[in-house]
């Protein structure tokens, strides 16, 4: 399956396994399109999680990666993409509705925006929260003692 997507995407599908897993990074431009197909040709039906992970040091800062489950198949697989900090990715709520809070929980915690998401606001964070707290340049203690101030008038305990 990855063999015949490198075929027809060429350089913008890089296959590669670790640890026995298979994944594939694909190029940002292509991910509604590769998402789309692994549903719906594919029959990766589930998507079990979608998460970023932050490299503050790299020009595209971000990975955000997709895992898929094929129940007919019995298998998994990742799909990543790298963006730079600013850009968005398309929505795949249409694809998956699942994604919808996921979605939103890559946005409350690492400021990734979903073009065509149908909510796309923080989940687990206040609406007045500032930052991204799972960059890793993010000073978590610093924000929780601004917040707890301004919002309880108290000190934070942190």
């Amino acid at each position: 399956m990855v063999a015949k997507f490198k075929r027809e995407y060429g350089s913008g599908i890089e296959p590669l396994t670790y640890v026995g897993q298979n994944y594939m990074v694909v190029d940002r431009s292509l991910i509604p399109e590769i998402l789309q197909r692994l549903r719906d040709e594919e029959q990766f039906d589930y998507c079990v999680d979608l998460t970023a992970v932050h490299y503050p040091k790299r020009e595209k800062q971000f990975d955000v990666v997709w895992v898929l489950y094929s129940f007919s198949r019995n298998e998994r697989m990742r799909v990543k993409t790298q963006i730079a900090d600013g850009e968005s990715l398309s929505s795949s709520v249409s694809i998956w509705p699942t994604t919808n809070w996921l979605e939103r929980e890559v946005f409350d915690m690492f400021g990734i925006k979903f073009d065509g998401h149908p909510d796309l606001k923080r989940i687990l964070l206040p609406e007045g929260w500032k930052g991204y707290p799972l960059r890793k340049d993010y000073n978590i203690l610093q924000q929780d003692s601004e917040w707890v101030q301004i919002n309880l008038g108290i000190e934070s305990g942190q």
